[in-house]
């Protein structure tokens, strides 16, 4: 077993590498009522990725597009009435998949390039 003293140690050990972790993400400098200038960690802030979900959505809709163009409008139809007779996961994939105005826009813009 081990000595009391030695698990104190290593617990104060354990609360200084705690410390010096959230201060290595960013701190802050505060002057007490005492003057003893003091460092708190930044209070982290996470809110919904909304940039992230956006540049998804935004690939996704590229995807789609590209596809419409590559197998042509009637094979895209009928691959979506196929996938809605499917599954609950088809019905929901055939959901998003479906040629919206979006998808034809950048459907067209593809055919453009391709001229």
């Amino acid at each position: 077993m081990r000595e009391p003293q030695l698990q104190e140690f290593d617990a104060r050990l354990d609360k200084i590498d705690r410390r010096h972790r959230k201060l290595a993400r960013g701190y802050v400098m505060s002057v007490n009522h005492d003057g003893l200038i003091i460092a708190e960690p930044k209070v982290q802030r996470r809110g919904f990725p909304w940039r992230g979900t956006l540049l998804i959505l935004v690939a996704l809709m590229i995807f789609k597009g590209f596809l419409h163009n590559q197998i042509g409008a009637a094979a895209y139809d009928e691959r979506v009435t196929r996938l809605s007779t499917g599954t609950v996961v088809e019905q929901a994939g055939a959901y998003a998949m479906t040629a919206d105005p979006v998808t034809l826009w950048i459907s067209e813009q593809f055919a453009s390039l391709a001229r």
